[in-house]
């Protein structure tokens, strides 16, 4: 289950003194700052039900809207105005809940292993944080995300140039226990906007998959890291993906911190491009719900991502493959 992995569900600045609902596989999540630290409880009060989250923080204590009813953050009830005896023994379930990063965490299951936040962890880098959410499923999300060919199409004048021009690229798949990448040379630069602004001279490109749901994105230069983007992925309903994500560049001084004023305006471009084609192609999967993708030939994680999300090891930790394409 997705709910025993750390998940990334808000950025630490969208809570402050109100509470904020997110959703984790359909559940309603409630998070606010109790008076012991961040709180994470099921966003529904056990008296009505009714959403906490439509109510107040008083006190590091969250009121329900309804009747008043006040729960900490153990979930225990310690307040119900108007009642002059014993408090009734009611709880509300909590998540277990992390910041780091800038991002805020959840998890049901309780473990002492702080969550992973990006690919350049502590090390000297420029970082922007986005949200995104999409109709969609995170195994199309994530590998829409690591796809290089639609690109061309999706992203043209983006992130690829505006030429019918392609090259030979060479690419190796790799993986692991809860992980698979694909290592693309020989494309020493794409032509797009993004590219000609924030990179130099490509070496190669990684495109990773991590569980539970978590899409990377490496252009790597001569001198290493030149750009870089983790996006945590999450099923928050049957039909909606929402995402955490950072933008990573190295710090090498002023004309990086320049450079890091065209990360987000950039890259939200890229999401919308990205949402307007996984909406579509999910509406109109719809009209069809017996008919199966075609796995084509240059869907080289799909499989492996499926495995990673079943809690199997990818095909490729047995044996890399080796592929030729033209990007």
């Amino acid at each position: 289950m997705t709910s025993d992995h750390w998940q990334a569900v808000a950025l630490s600045k969208d809570i402050g003194r109100k509470p904020l609902r997110v959703m984790l596989d359909g559940t309603p999540i409630v998070l606010f700052r109790a008076t012991d630290g961040l709180t994470a409880l099921t966003d529904r009060c056990p008296h009505r039900l009714v959403e906490l989250s439509k109510g107040r923080v008083i006190d590091g204590e969250i009121e329900c809207p309804y009747h008043g009813w006040r729960f900490g953050g153990s979930g225990q009830c310690t307040a119900v105005p108007g009642h002059a005896g014993n408090l009734p023994k009611a709880r509300v379930k909590t998540w277990q809940v992390c910041e780091k990063d800038g991002a805020v965490f959840i998890r049901h299951s309780p473990q002492s292993a702080t969550p992973y936040t990006h690919c350049a962890a502590g090390q000297d880098v420029i970082t922007r944080m986005v949200r995104s959410n999409t109709q969609s499923t995170v195994i199309d999300a994530a590998e829409n995300i690591l796809d290089a060919t639609h690109t061309h199409f999706t992203h043209k004048g983006l992130l690829r140039g505006l030429s019918s021009k392609r090259v030979l690229v060479d690419v190796t798949v790799t993986g692991g226990d809860g992980w698979v990448e694909a290592c693309y040379t020989g494309e020493d630069k794409q032509q797009g906007v993004v590219s000609r602004t924030l990179e130099g001279t490509r070496t190669k490109t990684i495109g990773r998959f991590r569980a539970p749901g978590i899409a990377e994105l490496e252009y790597w230069g001569p001198d290493g890291l030149t750009l870089a983007t983790t996006f945590h992925l999450r099923q928050a309903s049957p039909d909606r993906v929402e995402g955490i994500g950072w933008l990573i560049g190295p710090n090498t001084g002023i004309g990086a911190q320049i450079k890091a004023l065209a990360f987000k305006p950039m890259f939200k471009l890229a999401l919308h491009q990205d949402r307007r084609v996984l909406s579509s192609a999910s509406r109109n999967a719809a009209l069809w719900p017996d008919a199966k993708p075609v796995l084509g030939p240059l869907d080289f994680l799909r499989n492996d991502i499926a495995a990673i999300m079943s809690g199997r090891l990818p095909d490729c930790a047995e044996t890399p493959r080796i592929h030729q394409i033209q990007l």
